[in-house]
């Protein structure tokens, strides 16, 4: 057992959390260099914190060890959105997740491919239209909100304009408490980004509970249905699934899809053909560009992590960007190498920790993939699409709140013959 590289700090004064916030790939990198350790400790939220990002410290913080390093119960998303599956620990986040696992699989999911086709071709069908360069993360964000809005809550964005367009504000403004200083202050004229978030929140959750006592139809019926702790519990998690995590963490790996086959004919060919090819490009886009930088636990009792000594009371963050990047289990790993799936890597789709990992990884992954699988099939099916290259066009990246290109990306589509019968993709 070693002990942990790095400065815990002192209190306030020593804190990082500005600087991880500001750029955490650059922070975890330079750290890395400086220590020569995957493994390290500083101060981040006024607490000494260990930030993982090697492989093997990822499978034991969310794997073997998920009993000992728990979800923080005074985390900010336990304000914002309440007791759920996310944020609960021990048996209560167990029987939840049992109790909510089948509305995520199974038939449940097989009923949701229709509206999942008609939402993708309804809003991708014009990118082309217009004949100018198109913000992919805005459009893909409008696709990822009626997916969301459609199938969790029932709302049409073509059948009720006005409630959709509501709910998309309250949606924002609630967003808005996760990314904003944790202080809920309201005076007249003026109210912090938390205390305008929570108003958002009560005005969602009135929509909600109006949804669950009167539409009995889909996943809120279903949700309705369950045997959930108390009252609340299905509100809250309605709340949850239809915030704008969702949409953002889609658009993000749309976004991204879209940067990395861009040019890239060959490429974008055997991804149409080949539907295990597509599966694997879509790993290699989240492994280099997962939607969310990783999170974070407390330790309820000493233990240790990668053979480092992690003292109770200890944050430990994980990174999903350097975790990804651990050149130990990915050679060549900032390269863009979608076999590398069929290869070395074969079978260890779970080391990838952009959704968490383990027992309590992100409970809607299928739902995700196939999302996401639908959209980039209508996209490579119907479109030939390139992008302005650097220096016309700044590609590098920010991380948080998700990760998306610093300046939104403009992308150039073409539609595709579709009287050709191969469909192939434009070659020039």
């Amino acid at each position: 057992m070693s002990k942990l590289p790095g400065n815990a700090g002192v209190s306030l004064l020593g804190d990082k959390s500005l600087e991880f916030y500001r750029d955490p790939v650059s922070f975890c990198r330079q750290r890395i260099e400086k220590h020569r350790s995957r493994v390290f400790q500083c101060r981040v939220l006024n607490r000494p914190t260990v930030f993982i990002c090697s492989v093997q410290g990822m499978r034991e913080l969310l794997y073997e060890k998920s009993n000992v390093f728990l979800k923080d119960p005074t985390d900010l998303m336990t304000n914002v959105y309440g007791d759920t599956v996310v944020t609960t620990n021990g048996e209560e986040a167990c029987l939840l997740r049992l109790s909510l696992t089948s509305l995520f699989t199974g038939s449940c999911l097989e009923s949701s491919t229709d509206f999942i086709t008609s939402v993708c071709e309804r809003c991708l069908k014009d990118l082309s239209l217009s004949g100018e360069p198109e913000f992919v993360y805005s459009a893909y964000k409008r696709l990822g909100s009626q997916l969301v809005l459609g199938l969790f809550l029932n709302v049409r964005a073509d059948e009720q304009p006005e409630l959709y367009q509501e709910i998309v504000q309250l949606c924002t403004l609630h967003w808005h408490g996760l990314i904003s200083a944790p202080v809920n202050v309201k005076v007249p004229m003026w109210s912090s980004g938390l205390s305008t978030a929570l108003d958002a929140k009560d005005k969602l959750m009135a929509i909600i509970k109006d949804k669950l006592e009167n539409d009995k139809q889909g996943f809120v019926g279903s949700l309705g249905s369950l045997p959930l702790p108390d009252s609340s519990s299905a509100s809250q998690h309605l709340l949850l699934f239809i915030s704008a995590l969702i949409p953002k963490a889609l658009a993000s790996l749309l976004t991204s899809f879209t940067v990395a086959l861009s040019g890239n004919e060959k490429t974008r060919r055997r991804a149409m053909e080949e539907p295990d090819y597509l599966h694997r490009v879509l790993l290699e886009v989240q492994r280099l560009w997962p939607p969310f930088i990783g999170g974070r636990r407390i330790a309820d009792q000493d233990s240790t992590l990668d053979g480092f000594h992690v003292p109770k009371g200890h944050g430990a963050v994980y990174v999903s960007h350097s975790v990804h990047r651990d050149p130990d289990v990915f050679q060549q790993p900032d390269s863009f190498l979608p076999d590398r799936w069929s290869g070395r890597n074969a079978g260890q789709e779970h080391l990838l920790c952009s959704f968490g990992s383990g027992p309590r990884n992100c409970i809607g992954t299928k739902l995700t993939d196939v999302f996401l699988k639908e959209a980039c099939m209508y996209l490579l099916k119907h479109y030939d699409w390139c992008l302005l290259e650097p220096p016309s066009q700044d590609l590098e990246y920010k991380w948080l709140p998700v990760s998306r290109p610093a300046v939104p990306t403009a992308v150039s589509f073409t539609k595709l013959d579709q009287t050709r019968s191969d469909n192939p993709i434009n070659t020039g």
